[in-house]
């Protein structure tokens, strides 16, 4: 087991145990049973002088130079991998590979066409090539990066490129002698028609412009004629205008005068309307004020009144707390007799005092008559127990008489008829003394 980097222009490729394809690493690992090599990306320069022959059997050279390397990319790096594989001499199986490919494909072409059309047309010619050849290197990873055909040359016993371009030079001497002949011929026949042409131009421009001047003329005549009729009308025109302008002006004046008044009338107006609004302004806020004043004289007097309402209730407040707590200690000083207590207080008071004042106050002009009676004891006159028994009733019947008196006589009213007779009373009384 080992641990392989590659340099920046290489890839490592691994086949073996694990490994179904082959596997194209940076930096790997590489295991028992595995086999591991590295293989370099550069492009190689490939300088080739190639023989073709063209349609018509013609040998010639071609010196090329291709820069040919693999793809960087992965398909392209496996297909290359695999091309190395099994070779144990990397450079020349890839030298002969492309040599073979170029050689091959550059024969194929030039057999298709001719030597002339190879001469006229060698840029389509290299392309061609250029295109046969990297699709041919395609199938192996390979790409062309560059490509330079030189310039075609005769094989050993052939001239024909030689006379080609001899036959192109002096066909092109003799095209640039008719080329100077005939920019001569076109020299002098385009002078002499200059010539003429500047002559014709000159008459008709000469022509043109003597109608030109008389047409001038002409114009400016009838300009003149139009222009004194303009200037009439002008001095007509301005002379209605400035009848029409002073008009305008008085109009105007009067205009500006009846505007004037109505400012001025609108000016009094607004003046009057803002001393009204000034005075009922100034009433306005005086009255403000006095509402004011006196809300604030009632709102100071109803705190005035509250807090005397307050200082009264705190006053009461101590006041009862002061007397709860005298009566408490008077209480206790009673022992808790609550009678004695009471007796005290009333005394203290003045309660009894002031109940026979009060009595006294009530009695006093009425001058009553007091009736003192006495109905006998409850021993009578030892009648029986019978007479014992019925003895209080008997008593309050010796009562009513002397009572309906002292009500007579103290406030004048008789009483009824009927409260003096008894329904009976003969059989009652009989039945009584029985």
């Amino acid at each position: 087991m080992s641990y392989r980097v590659s340099a920046a222009n290489q890839y490592l490729v691994i086949t073996g145990a694990g490994i179904s394809d082959v596997r194209l690493r940076k930096k790997s690992w590489v295991w028992p049973f595995q086999k591991a090599r590295f293989f370099d990306i550069t492009p190689t320069n490939y300088t080739l002088n190639l023989q073709a022959m063209s349609a018509e059997k013609l040998e010639f050279m071609l010196p090329a130079v291709f820069t040919i390397g693999p793809r960087d990319e992965p398909s392209s790096l496996k297909r290359f991998a695999k091309l190395l594989a099994n070779s144990d001499k990397e450079g020349e199986q890839v030298t002969e590979l492309v040599r073979g490919i170029i050689e091959g494909e550059t024969r194929v072409i030039a057999a298709s066409m001719t030597m002339e059309e190879i001469f006229k047309e060698s840029k389509r010619f290299k392309d061609d090539v250029f295109t046969k050849v990297q699709t041919e290197l395609d199938q192996f990873g390979l790409h062309i990066y560059n490509a330079n055909i030189k310039q075609l040359m005769d094989a050993a016993g052939s001239e024909y490129f030689l006379y080609m371009r001899m036959k192109t030079h002096e066909g092109a001497v003799n095209q640039a002698k008719v080329d100077v002949a005939e920019a001569k011929y076109i020299g002098n026949v385009g002078e002499k028609k200059r010539e003429g042409l500047t002559r014709q131009n000159v008459a008709r421009v000469d022509a043109e412009t003597l109608i030109y001047e008389n047409e001038r003329k002409a114009e400016m005549a009838n300009a003149a004629s139009q222009l004194q009729v303009r200037e009439a009308e002008y001095n007509q025109n301005a002379k209605i205008a400035k009848i029409e302008a002073m008009r305008k002006a008085e109009m105007r004046d009067a205009e500006l005068s009846r505007e004037v008044e109505e400012r001025r009338a609108l000016a009094q107006t607004e003046r009057l309307r803002a001393d009204l609004v000034a005075k009922a302004t100034a009433d306005y806020e005086v009255a403000v004020q006095a509402a004011n004043a006196e809300l604030f004289a009632k709102q100071k007097e109803a705190e005035a009144a509250l807090y005397a309402k307050q200082k009264e209730a705190e006053g009461m407040r101590l006041l009862y707390a002061a007397q709860a707590e005298g009566v408490q200690k008077l209480a206790e000083a009673f022992g808790g007799n609550m009678a004695a207590f009471r007796d005290y207080l009333m005394i203290d008071r003045g309660v009894y005092q002031q109940m026979a004042r009060i009595n006294a106050d009530a009695v006093r002009g009425l001058e009553p008559k007091i009736t003192v009676w006495n109905t006998g004891s409850n021993g009578g006159d030892g009648k029986g127990a019978s007479a014992g028994a019925m003895q209080p009733i008997a008593d309050v019947f010796r009562t009513l008489p002397p009572l309906f008196t002292t009500i007579n006589e103290q406030t004048g009213v008789v009483p009824f008829p009927w409260m003096a007779s008894v329904p009976n009373a003969g059989k009652q009384a009989a039945t009584t003394s029985q």
